[in-house]
């Protein structure tokens, strides 16, 4: 009686909220709702532009998607169901591409540049997870991340995403040209907030339009771009239903390069305080705090799933802000969605067929949905600063890192290359920089009563 109690405290207390993150959902629901955050994540496409940037034949190309998309499942699984019990979608993070290239190149390409990124990829898992049971990272939370700047992070993690949403998925999607592209996008959107609208209109009635409305705009988008001619397909006819991942020591191995290790640990440390921003949100959509035995429990599955990737041969795995505003938009938060979507990722990783069919979504189809999720992640940031007091500190402590956010997505390539290897990395990341920027700020500006 008193478990009933405290859910119904919780359903009062998270109205928005359908199904809450300890509530059993059954399996069948549990794989539908799962497909639909593995539908909404652009998992393929780091391991994609990898592949192209050092120049992966077809073959390795396809196996390191393979090692992603198992990786991201294996690190899904353990944050949620193991370690942190949020429902929290780990993914290939684009962080880290600037650094995986220039270590693969400077260690002479080919399988020795490649052993190089794993190695120091491997150590640099190590790290973090040293840093999780330790705690040092919680009482770097603890210490400089009041809501003002929680909230901040929160808000520029959506607000970083949006220009990325509409330039690369929309704007040059590949494939359609860019009327095309827009209307994709236009009709996945509306798709989207009619499926909500209705399920928060007609309430018990609509909920399956809510609870499954990422899905059905990613559909309805697909359909719509078959109609227009630009639905690729071949890819999936030509796929296999079944096929092997890497083997460590057989397909791949670790070579360990000081000056490799020392770059992928930067990478790691902006990696964790992007990943804090994803956290907070995740934490906010649900409406309970983290905990100090959460954030360290988080940082330990986050180094357990990238040293898991490292030994498939694959990149650094994160948390995906984007999950967050799907748990919005859907009112799901049920641990074992997640589980589920953990699970899809695997069985993809093992059918280049399933997989192949997620990369035949248009760009633009998932650009209409992503676009929204973004929204609804700043607008989370917002709701957590809204009973804080804002003075004229506070102004600027949000005010100069939205600029920087908008600043750095902005930059040009030209010029950020030209940058120190050290700065690129920072400023490749607009989240971390912005989130070091609000902390500093929050410390050395003098607060005015």
């Amino acid at each position: 009686m008193e478990t009933q109690n405290n859910k119904a405290k919780d359903k009062i207390n998270t109205p928005h909220l359908t199904v809450l993150p300890d509530e059993k959902v059954s399996f069948g629901q549990s794989a539908l709702l799962g497909l639909q955050h593995v539908m909404a994540m652009d998992v393929y496409v780091v391991p994609f532009l990898i592949a192209m940037l050092i120049g992966l034949q077809s073959g390795q190309a396809t196996a390191l998607i393979q090692s992603t998309f198992i990786a991201a499942g294996i690190a899904t699984i353990v944050q949620t169901y193991f370690c942190m019990k949020l429902p929290i979608a780990q993914g290939p993070s684009y962080v880290p591409l600037g650094a995986i290239v220039g270590i693969y190149v400077a260690s002479g390409g080919g399988e020795l540049g490649w052993s190089s990124v794993l190695g120091a990829s491997l150590i640099g898992a190590i790290l973090v997870i040293i840093l999780g049971f330790t705690g040092v990272f919680n009482k770097i939370v603890k210490t400089f991340i009041p809501p003002v700047v929680g909230g901040t992070i929160i808000f520029v993690v959506g607000l970083s995403l949006m220009p990325v949403g509409l330039s690369d998925n929309i704007y040059k999607g590949a494939g359609a040209t860019i009327n095309q592209n827009i209307y994709l996008a236009l009709i996945s959107a509306i798709v989207l907030i009619i499926c909500v609208m209705l399920g928060s209109f007609f309430r018990k009635k609509g909920r399956v339009f809510r609870i499954t409305s990422v899905i059905i705009a990613l559909i309805a988008g697909s359909v719509a771009a078959k109609f227009m001619g630009v639905l690729d397909l071949s890819a999936v006819s030509q796929a296999k239903w079944f096929s092997m991942p890497q083997i460590p020591f057989a397909d791949f191995s670790f070579t360990f390069n000081i000056s490799a290790i020392i770059t992928m640990v930067i990478i790691y440390i902006v990696l964790m305080a992007e990943t804090t921003g994803t956290w907070f949100a995740v934490s906010n959509v649900i409406d309970k705090p983290l905990t100090d035995k959460q954030i360290n429990r988080g940082v330990i599955g986050e180094g357990i799933g990238c040293f898991i990737a490292s030994l498939l041969g694959s990149t650094p795995v994160t948390g995906y802000s984007t999950n967050a505003g799907v748990i919005s938009i859907t009112g799901i938060a049920s641990s074992r969605v997640f589980v589920a979507a953990g699970a899809w990722f695997v069985l993809f990783g093992f059918s280049g067929k399933l997989a192949a069919l997620i990369s035949a979504i248009p760009s633009a189809v998932i650009g209409g949905v992503f676009v929204i999720v973004c929204g609804i992640i700043a607008i989370s940031g917002l709701q957590v600063m809204k009973n804080e007091r804002i003075g004229e500190k506070e102004m600027y402590v949000i005010a100069v890192p939205m600029i920087l956010t908008l600043a750095l997505t902005l930059l040009p390539d030209d010029f950020l290359y030209s940058l120190p290897t050290t700065v690129q990395y920072l400023f490749g990341s607009p989240v971390a920089t912005a989130a070091i920027v609000a902390i500093v700020l929050n410390k050395l500006l003098p607060s005015i009563k």
